[in-house]
């Protein structure tokens, strides 16, 4: 008990178990319908597409949320445009947006080699510095994306199924769509000072994913996944404090390593079901 007690003795590793939760909170609840909608490419382009804003805003001195809110925004904005302008499939305007800002990103960072130890905590996290007043943030962040939730709950559970049935239905697909990238969005700018901007995908994917492998109703899914993401944070947090890792890349690979347990796991349980069955 000493041993999982001790790490959080520390203030700053109790304010980064209290980010790390409220993080998790955020995007685990949004992460679910991504998983189920097979919205991956478009959330990992969104973690990605953030880097350009948060190197201006640095270089500029001004707000790194709003630099990365903006350049939030222009990355939605820019794939609606391709996607209704040039006729493309959504999964090649998301790809052409996302190596675009991404390279802009690292065009920007390479010219500003003084600055480039700060701008590896924003894409690389950390949560060990993390501040009393960075907590608000996240605060706000997991109220807006589970007031969202909630209030959308209807228009995203028929738009994950069908888009012309929801239509049909009068819920507004097109906005019900708009709102989710906007909850992903909030859910990744507010999470990146904490997990970076790279391993922020970690934990907007993982935790659905290995909650679509226990459970099928979405309200269990996303208990689930709030259930393992937090555990990650946990486990995370422990394993980099007694073995001096980097905090942030253990907590995204612990979250993803569990993805795979549970899988084999399930996988090793079906074996048997079968067995005993043909037996």
């Amino acid at each position: 008990m000493d041993w999982l007690a001790e790490p959080f003795e520390q203030a700053f590793m109790q304010r980064a178990l209290i980010a790390g939760v409220l993080a998790v909170l955020a995007t685990s609840i949004i992460g679910t319908w991504v998983v189920i909608r097979g919205l991956a490419f478009m959330g990992d382009a969104l973690a990605h597409g953030v880097l350009p804003g948060v190197a201006l805003a640095f270089l500029w001195g001004f707000n790194l949320t709003i630099g990365a809110l903006a350049s939030a925004a222009v990355m939605v904005g820019g794939i609606s445009l391709v996607h209704r302008r040039a006729r493309l499939a959504e999964d090649t305007a998301i790809g052409l947006l996302f190596v675009g800002m991404l390279a802009l990103g690292v065009i920007i960072v390479s010219r500003a080699r003084s600055f480039a130890t700060e701008l590896t905590g924003f894409l690389f996290g950390s949560i060990l510095a993390v501040s009393p007043g960075d907590l608000p943030l996240l605060v706000v962040a997991a109220v807006v994306v589970v007031a969202g939730v909630l209030v959308m709950y209807r228009p995203f559970l028929a738009l994950a199924f069908n888009w012309e049935k929801a239509e049909s239905l009068g819920l507004r697909p097109r906005l019900a769509h708009v709102v989710m990238l906007g909850l992903v969005t909030v859910a990744i700018v507010a999470s990146f000072r904490v997990v970076g901007t790279l391993l922020v995908f970690g934990l907007l994917i993982a935790p659905p994913a290995t909650a679509q492998l226990l459970v099928n109703r979405v309200p269990a899914m996303m208990a689930t996944s709030m259930a393992c993401g937090v555990a990650a944070v946990v486990l995370g947090l422990e394993l980099s404090y007694h073995y001096d890792l980097a905090a942030s890349a253990t907590m995204a690979l612990v979250s993803v390593a569990g993805f795979f347990v549970v899988l084999v796991a399930r996988e090793a349980w079906s074996s048997v079901g079968r067995r005993r069955i043909s037996g």
